[in-house]
């Protein structure tokens, strides 16, 4: 009987490498609180691979915005998001998830939305 090359086998197989995804990066957190970030992601059914990340990025860049903006979202609300994702969703997410992570880990997690938060309260200039 003719034996199937090794190259010829692992073709057909589904890679289930860690090395050939990406890895979500959040600025501010510890390998080992990414590590049960990305295990959180793959163990519940609310979370998909990439939405902490995501949602801290979506968080950052709204926080960051001008106060006009701003007020525009808060009187009429977001039509981006649908599209784009909705901020605010985001930042509940993130609570969520802070209180489903060891208290280590979701320490490092809170001074990271800390930063954000603080912007966001910061008074405007008149």
């Amino acid at each position: 009987m003719p034996r199937r090359r090794p190259g010829h086998l692992r073709a057909g197989a589904p890679c289930g490498h860690r090395t050939t995804r990406t890895r979500q990066v959040i600025d501010g957190l510890s390998s080992r609180a990414l590590s049960e970030i990305i295990r959180l992601e793959h163990t519940h059914n609310y979370l998909w691979p990439g939405d902490v990340s995501a949602a801290v990025g979506l968080w950052k860049d709204y926080v960051h915005q001008p106060a006009r903006t701003l007020w525009h979202d808060y009187e009429w609300g977001n039509p981006h998001g649908y599209c784009c994702g909705d901020p605010l969703e985001a930042r509940a997410l993130l609570d969520t998830v802070m209180r489903a992570l060891s208290p280590r880990s979701a320490r490092e997690l809170r001074t990271v939305v800390k930063r954000s938060d603080a912007f966001w309260n910061l008074p405007t200039p008149l």
